[in-house]
């Protein structure tokens, strides 16, 4: 996983993509506060905000 990312981090600073940065940084908070409120008491809170 961390080849995956190191190799992704190439890619957008050799193809000048900085763009894409907020793009998977968003993605990638989301995602992981959707795996932390899975099965919590906080889930139903989070389902308000969307």
């Amino acid at each position: 996983m961390l080849e995956f990312i190191k190799e992704f981090w190439e890619f957008l600073f050799e193809r000048k993509k900085y763009w894409l940065l907020p793009i998977i940084i968003v993605l990638a908070l989301f995602g992981f506060l959707i795996v932390l409120s899975q099965g919590s008491a906080v889930a139903p809170f989070i389902y308000t905000i969307f």
